[in-house]
């Protein structure tokens, strides 16, 4: 049997936008990193509507601001480290503050960069860009729904950080799959524990999940695509049946997912917690895989992690 294709959420980002540019009317923005970003796909198709605007990314942005204000959608794309760092002042009071329908495609995302190194590795993304008023935060697995992200963003009104991957991933939707805004999906069924993730953590987390299951632990898996605004609702009803609550994130464990799960625990169903993810640090050079088993993040690592901790609740 073939394997499933795999794609990484950047270069459907691309071709989301390509596909969408047909019977849309928007802009897309890049600081000279096209072929990395994939713009180059909405570029080929649409020339007059796609502008690189240089290595400068909070010119970039303020520049989407003043596209979006005059009623047309823009999408501004760069590496997510130099979008949530270098464009935050711009991002922040250009685009947020007046509630500007600016899409920030951020790729790159997380250590799986790989050789990049930490200075290409955005790790702090997710918490700069969640404490931000009116942006929405949505961080996709694949490329089925990182085109309905890209969709949605487009479709809905207001400032969005699509947060997505370099790496080449497992497809873990079926095209058509629907869909909901602020909505996660459960992936997997499960009474033991609750394993929360999105982005291209969902994949490994699902395969940590077959390896606690062989350990007699049956995990309910969660894809959190919508970081903000979240789903307080299936966050607490995991709360509610099962023993306690796990997320996994290729980021930042201050202020991100795990974060983001313990804000809505601790106000609407106390719970057990314990947050997965890079724990305070910076990224280093290597292989992608190497690098999430490095930090803990590859499949056998979270299951390691989950099995203690549900040691310790029992």
């Amino acid at each position: 049997m073939d394997e499933p294709k795999k794609t990484a959420t950047r270069a459907a980002y691309g071709e989301a936008l390509a596909e969408l540019g047909k019977d849309h009317d928007f802009y897309v923005l890049d600081a000279d990193l096209t072929k990395s970003t994939m713009t180059i796909k909405f570029k080929e198709a649409f020339p007059k509507r796609h502008f690189n605007m240089g290595i400068a990314e909070g010119n970039m942005m303020a520049v989407a601001a003043g596209i979006a204000s005059t009623g047309v959608p823009c999408f501004a794309s760069t590496f997510a480290v130099f979008a949530a760092c270098r464009g935050c002042e711009q991002i922040r009071n250009s685009i947020c503050y007046p509630n500007l329908n600016v899409k920030i495609g951020a790729t790159h995302a997380g250590i799986s960069v790989g050789e990049d190194g930490a200075s290409h590795q955005a790790v702090e993304d997710v918490a700069v860009m969640r404490a931000i008023p009116n942006m929405h935060v949505l961080q996709p697995c694949d490329a089925v729904s990182t085109h309905w992200a890209v969709k949605a963003a487009l479709e809905t009104d207001g400032p969005f950080y699509l947060r997505l991957g370099r790496l080449a991933v497992e497809p873990v939707y079926k095209a058509g799959q629907v869909f909901e805004l602020g909505k996660g999906v459960v992936l997997k069924e499960g009474f033991d524990l609750t394993l929360i993730t999105s982005g291209l953590m969902v994949q490994e987390t699902l395969k940590a999940a077959g390896i606690l299951k062989e350990s007699g632990i049956h995990a309910r898996v969660i894809d959190l695509h919508t970081i903000k605004p979240i789903d307080e609702d299936i966050i607490v009803k995991a709360a509610r049946e099962t023993k306690g609550i796990v997320t996994v994130e290729e980021s930042n464990v201050l202020g991100g997912l795990g974060s983001a799960v313990a804000e809505v625990l601790s106000q609407k169903q106390p719970a057990r917690l314990k947050i997965i993810g890079i724990e305070d640090r910076f990224g280093c050079s290597g292989k992608p895989a190497e690098l999430l088993n490095h930090y803990g993040l590859s499949a056998d690592k979270i299951a390691e992690k989950v099995i203690q901790y549900y040691k310790e609740l029992n």
